[in-house]
């Protein structure tokens, strides 16, 4: 059995959309600013908590080269943003406005499944490979594939290639040494078939 500590396949995408959603989290904030502007009688506190957490969203992108411990921020923004979406959802329920009420708490479950997801995928992530397939790393788990679906896998210079039979490619770095000796270039792995 062959163990490889690879960088997780969905990493580069969410790591892309991390300064739109953060961006569109901190107009949303914006937004319900205005909600509360609006009302009768308009409850400051919330209002500046709207503000306090439209401005950390929208600025976090501009900053993310700049911090070191991107995944401990990312998360911890997260969980704000959540605690922020479900407290003015439980605020605007309370002011009989089920509309927009509804509409954060939505959105607070959504940005949670992403805080997860994003946790999830900064974790280390392992492949394996032994002789009933390969199993990749999931957002919740592992899933198995077995040497009947592929074609080839290759390693070569810290580059794990699966070639599926359905035509689909599929290229993994490696982040780990994954021979006691590094004079091998290029590990080949045959079908069993």
């Amino acid at each position: 059995m062959y163990k490889f500590r690879i960088l997780h396949p969905n990493a580069i995408t969410k790591l892309r959309m991390q300064p739109v959603m953060h961006g569109m989290i901190g107009i949303l904030f914006l937004f319900n600013l205005i909600g509360v502007y609006k009302m009768e009688k308009p409850n400051w506190a919330m209002g500046l908590l709207f503000i306090a957490m439209g401005t950390a969203s929208l600025a976090f992108p501009f900053m993310l080269r700049k911090l070191r411990k991107l995944s401990e921020t990312n998360s911890i923004l997260r969980l704000l943003q959540v605690f922020t979406l479900l407290s003015g959802s439980l605020f605007f329920l309370s002011h009989m406005q089920p509309i927009i009420g509804g509409t954060l708490f939505l959105a607070g479950l959504g940005v949670a499944y992403t805080g997860y997801a994003e946790y999830r995928i900064m974790q280390p992530s392992f492949a394996e490979i032994n002789t009933s397939g390969i199993a990749l790393p999931t957002v919740f788990g592992q899933k198995r594939h077995g040497w009947n679906e592929m074609n080839n896998v290759i390693l070569r210079n810290d580059l794990l290639t699966l070639d599926f039979r359905n035509n689909k490619v599929l290229q993994l770095e490696v982040l780990d040494e994954y021979s006691p000796r590094r004079q091998r270039k290029s590990m080949h792995f045959f079908n069993p078939d």
